[in-house]
């Protein structure tokens, strides 16, 4: 009995120590899940007792974003933004470069103000730090996303080694009128390769925030700037929400969907309310439909800017912004001077302002500068992750890939690395012009030219003789304008006569075997206030190009551009066209790679060149009209169509050629009609038929041959980039679901409509091969 007493109460004890093990485990598991779901739940009751300390000053100040203005390290304190920094009135600075400078800012507002809050650091970081890549424009035409993404992972270290933790960038703006100057810093015309650009650089900036090389992102313009009438900077834009729906708004989604960080307003109206005020854009699509839970920030000044645009005052326009769904005032100081006032005037609530400041802090928080203040003030990161050896030879790798080859006749391309080379025009020797338009971390003198390219290209095999050969423009103010931020060609315009110029140039063409001429645009010719209605190349270094082909000799024209340009004369005359964009800092090493077919021209337009500036807005997605014009026919009467011109493009979206030829075979459907869900197939058969290996973007478009309500001729639903060693062939596949048919109707509701599709893979958006489905739900 006893015995069976001590075996019972062993039994006991081991289920009680049995259960208080699964007890254990329960529990622990149960916790790790809790944890698991912490993060936010921490950071809200953070920023919940942080904030209940602040005062109503001290949460105002927290959506101010002055720019630094200049200071040393050992005046920071003592400084007027040090002096704001200090009573709390400063959320965030940016246009300020240098670890130090900002590890003694980030020190006073960590060290010496109230609350201990640190500060967002931001900067212009648009295509690249000090390691600059090709401006926007040219880098979309790689249609490479591995690459692209590449550069902004590149552009995060460098700037975050530098204690930059914001970057203004991607700008992602539809843009279809290269007249505006900002084309350069967008991605072209299209808005399903714009979106896969977005989600690109995105997540290069911000990765997940957890190492202190990943920055916070800001997609901008939000929204619709790249629509601005007649091209012309800040001005009008007038849509129906149709069109907003289906062809501007996707990169910005796109971008909310990769999780920005930050989304900036824009400056142009949404449907006559600045987007700096419009309620229904920043609050209503941004947060409601599309769910964005980042903090948003104004253009710089772009709340004061609402009074001209006959908003009322800046109390006024302040509250108005605050409404709708700013939270940070770049420059202009209207939340800093009139919100308090507000507050007590009741035309805002203390909820309003709480609301914008918690999604202020929430962002610093996420970077982890609660945690770290000085996370992104390492000075011995700045010493050696900055403008290095492997960020610049990614920097030339990519810069090449974007180039885009217009013309080849006659095979001039690529150059034989024994001839004599006569190398003239304004951009020939222009180091600090590489970079292009908003390279505000460059140190310009230190990208590479063409000449310096070339000559370290050849070395002793060939000689490579320079002249500049003409100003950029006949017109000297003209000049002054495009060539500003310390841009100016070869330090000062050449004041000798445009005859004198010439003839240097042509004696040392005569004297070699082929002409490069490295003309165009200068960086600054394009860009913010840059528009343009000529878009012709200036008539000077255009007379210089018709000099230099009466000598004979075989020419080749470098096109500097930050926009589509209108080319007539030159393909017409110039054999080779080879358009360079703004390569970046490697510029020079890139176009002697290409030049010289180490590397194969592959880059494809992401915007189409129009035959003249009358054809603008010239784009391949567009709506048919009731009387559309035979597709390659030109002139019918009573037709949609010009008398002086052809609707088609000169260069149209996706082209782009190399130093192989690349031949698409019959294009094979898996399905020629499916039902709901079902998956089709699309093949082609690609083959490099040419002497070089490359590279070869294949296009998918799509178009909905009939539909509740009218769609555009074709749209691009997807593609790849195929390499290939001369001679061999490929099977090039695309998956296409019903989510590839998807739009938006009448009632903006996202979804497809069954009925006939056609089919299209090519080249580029005109050369394609069609076949048609039906698809039925």
């Amino acid at each position: 009995m006893i015995k069976r007493n001590k075996i019972n109460r062993r039994r006991y004890t081991q289920k009680v120590l049995l259960f208080l093990i699964l007890l254990a485990v329960t529990v622990a598991g149960a916790y790790a899940q809790t944890n698991a779901a912490k993060p936010d739940s921490r950071m809200n009751a953070f920023i919940t007792t942080l904030m209940s300390k602040m005062t109503l000053e001290e949460k105002i100040g927290q959506l101010n974003l002055p720019s630094a203005g200049e200071f040393t390290t050992g005046t920071a304190t003592n400084s007027d933004i040090g002096k704001n920094v200090k009573e709390g009135r400063v959320g965030g600075l940016f246009n300020i470069k240098g670890v130090e400078k900002i590890k003694a800012i980030q020190k006073v507002a960590v060290e010496e103000s109230r609350m201990k809050i640190p500060m967002l650091f931001g900067m212009d970081v648009i295509h690249g730090y000090e390691t600059t890549f090709p401006i926007p424009l040219g880098l979309s035409c790689t249609w490479n996303m591995k690459a692209i993404e590449q550069s902004a992972r590149i552009a995060a270290i460098e700037a975050s080694a530098d204690g930059i933790s914001w970057t203004f960038s991607p700008m992602v703006d539809i843009a279809r009128d290269p007249r505006w100057g900002r084309v350069s810093e967008g991605n072209g015309e299209d808005p399903y390769l714009g979106s896969q650009i977005a989600k690109a650089m995105v997540t290069g900036y911000q990765g997940d925030y957890s190492k202190n090389s990943h920055i916070m992102a800001c997609v901008k313009h939000y929204a619709l700037y790249g629509a601005a009438e007649a091209g012309r900077d800040y001005n009008t834009v007038d849509m129906s929400h149709l069109r907003m729906y289906n062809e501007y708004f996707p990169p910005y989604k796109a971008a909310v969907d990769a999780g920005v960080g930050s989304v900036m307003a824009s400056f142009n109206v949404v449907d006559g309310i600045p987007a700096t005020g419009n309620r229904w854009l920043l609050t209503d699509v941004l947060r409601k439909q599309w769910g964005f839970n980042g903090f948003v920030v104004t253009d710089y000044t772009g709340i004061n800017e609402m009074i001209d645009h006959g908003m009322g005052d800046l109390q006024a326009v302040s509250a108005l912004a605050l409404k709708a769904g700013v939270d940070m005032d770049m420059v202009g100081e209207g939340f800093l001077k009139t919100l308090k006032k507000s507050l007590e005037g009741k035309k805002i609530t203390l909820a309003e302002i709480n609301t914008a400041c918690r999604n202020v802090l929430v962002a610093k928080y996420k970077l982890g500068l609660f945690a770290d203040p000085y996370k992104y003030c390492n000075e011995q990161r700045a010493k050696t992750e900055i403008y290095t050896s492997e960020h610049r030879n990614v920097a030339r790798q990519i810069a090449a890939e974007s180039f885009v080859l217009l013309k080849n006749e006659g095979n001039v391309l690529p150059l034989k690395k024994t001839a004599k080379i006569a190398l003239v025009g304004p951009l020939a020797d222009a180091a600090n012009n590489m970079a292009g338009t908003w390279s505000v971390a460059t140190v310009q003198d230190r990208s590479i030219s063409v000449l310096a390219g070339l000559k370290a290209a050849l070395g002793d095999k060939a000689t490579v003789q320079y002249a500049k050969g003409c100003n950029l423009t006949g017109d000297a103010d003209l000049e002054e304008r495009a060539t500003m931020f310390g841009k100016t060609l070869n330090r000062e315009r050449d004041t000798r006569t445009p005859e004198t110029m010439k003839e240097e140039a042509l004696k040392l063409a005569a004297e070699s075997d082929v002409i490069v001429a490295a003309v165009g645009e200068s960086a600054e010719f394009s860009g913010e206030s840059s528009s343009r209605t000529d878009l012709n190349i200036p008539h000077i270094q255009q007379d210089l190009l018709k000099a230099l082909l009466k000598t004979g000799k075989p020419v080749v024209l470098v096109l500097f551009t930050g926009r589509p340009l209108t080319l007539n004369w030159e393909q017409k005359n110039i054999p080779a066209i080879l358009n360079v964009w703004f390569g970046g800092s490697e510029a020079g090493a890139a176009i002697a790679d290409v030049l010289f077919g180490d590397v194969n021209p592959s880059g494809k337009l992401t915007m189409s060149f129009p035959q003249n500036v009358g054809q603008i807005p010239l784009y391949y997605a567009h709506l048919n009209t009731g009387r559309p014009l035979p597709e390659g026919k030109w002139f019918q009467k009573f037709r949609s169509n010009y008398l002086d011109v052809s609707n088609d493009p000169l260069y149209p979206f996706g082209y782009g050629i190399g130093y192989s030829a690349f031949t698409y075979g019959d294009l094979r459907l898996s399905h020629k009609s499916l039902k709901g869900n079902q998956e089709l197939k699309a093949s082609i058969t690609l083959t490099n038929s040419g002497k070089y290996d490359g590279a070869e973007v294949v296009q998918l478009y799509i178009r909905d041959l009939v539909g509740s309500v009218s769609r555009p001729v074709k749209e691009l639903k997807g593609f790849q980039k195929v390499w290939l060693k001369a001679g061999e062939s490929k099977t090039v596949t695309f998956e296409i679901t019903t989510e590839d048919l998807k739009f938006y109707n009448s009632q903006l509701k996202y979804d497809w409509e069954p009925g006939a599709f056609e089919i299209m893979i090519g080249g580029n958006s005109r050369d394609v091969k069609r076949e048609q489905v039906n698809w039925e739900k």
